[in-house]
């Protein structure tokens, strides 16, 4: 039975070999009777849980918490701003122009509506977005086999955080319509606590999920390529950038891996989730209107309009997020694989072939 875990362990491109050797060295940490997933398989003593175990998810799920709620609250003033150059680009015509006319508006207490449903929102996505991905992407990997999950690893991340995010934005949805209308309706009330209530009094639970398709349109190429691009460049930067083998690597100076990958990343998210982002933000604040209205009526150029300031706050957003992200996981000892290798059968195949 042990052997039986080991080699299937061994078989999943993202457990981590040490939990494997240790699995080979000791089985005190396996539990009598339960059904250990193909990458769970024995907690080295360095981690507080297996790779692939409920617990690793869960804690995964609070890293994600973390990361996005956190994140996403402390860029709400750009944000707002962002949105309403958006929404109405004829008042706000800048960035700076922008906080200009909201600071003279609404003050320093203006520059943070919104602060609550983002909170919640983007706490709750967060969960799914990390939680799930984590789960989906060891489901695939496990469906696929060790050296096709290595071959085909970006559409593996790819599917994963696609997976994942579908769910996400279903959590999302709900604090998102709020947000923007707090920040963009004039004359709409400026808390969570009276939005709610007035939004399904108005729409019912329409007025929440009316946004979800455009949401998913902006959401789920966004965190495909949040999650693809950053697992790429990671696994590119220990290669051809860093001057020595991750396994050399300080916690620290992993971290800092982790935050150069997150932005370069994040720039990428911007410009492909913008168009939807522009048309998710109009969208809330036309009462009436349908996706494809608003696409219409906005033009391709319009829907390019607030995309400098998304750059700047989704680079420094997602580059965040990873680092708190890989910071929680070393703060909780979780596992932390090394970017996948390629598995030993393939070398051999290539080899026999004459194409390694």
């Amino acid at each position: 039975m042990l052997q039986s875990l080991l080699e299937t362990a061994k078989s999943n491109p993202f457990c981590n070999p040490v939990n494997v050797a240790h699995c080979e060295a000791s089985t005190q940490n396996l539990v009598p009777g339960r059904t250990i997933s193909a990458a769970a398989v024995a907690i080295n003593p360095e981690e507080s849980c297996a790779f692939g175990s409920n617990k690793y998810f869960a804690l995964c799920g609070l890293g994600g918490i973390l990361s996005c709620g956190i994140t996403h609250t402390m860029v709400v003033p750009l944000d707002l701003v962002k949105c309403r150059i958006q929404v109405d680009p004829a008042k706000y015509k800048s960035v700076f122009h922008g906080f200009k006319v909201t600071l003279k508006e609404d003050g320093m207490k203006g520059l943070a509506k919104g602060w609550a449903p983002t909170f919640f929102g983007y706490s709750l996505q967060g969960l799914c977005k990390f939680g799930l991905y984590e789960v989906f992407k060891v489901y695939y990997s496990n469906i696929l086999g060790e050296e096709n999950s290595y071959i085909y690893r970006t559409w593996l991340y790819l599917a994963a955080s696609a997976s994942a995010e579908f769910f996400a934005d279903i959590a999302l949805s709900p604090m998102e319509s709020a947000k923007v209308r707090i920040q963009t309706q004039p004359g709409f009330v400026s808390t969570l606590r009276e939005a709610l209530p007035i939004i399904y009094n108005a729409e019912g639970m329409n007025g929440f999920y009316k946004s979800l398709v455009p949401l998913w349109m902006r959401q789920i190429p966004y965190t495909m390529m949040k999650f693809a691009c950053f697992e790429k460049t990671i696994e590119l930067l220990y290669k051809y950038v860093v001057p020595k083998p991750r396994s050399e690597c300080t916690k620290g100076e992993q971290l800092v891996v982790t935050f150069a990958a997150g932005y370069i990343a994040g720039v990428f998210c911007a410009i492909v989730s913008h168009p939807a982002d522009t048309v998710v933000s109009k969208l809330n604040q036309d009462k009436g209107a349908t996706a494809v209205d608003v696409a219409k009526k906005l033009g391709f150029a319009g829907m390019w309009k607030g995309l400098l300031p998304r750059i700047v706050m989704i680079g420094t957003l997602t580059a965040a997020q990873w680092f708190i992200y890989d910071a929680v996981k070393v703060w909780l000892r979780l596992p932390r694989p090394p970017p996948p290798e390629m598995p030993e059968s393939l070398k051999k195949k290539l080899a026999a072939k004459g194409e390694l």
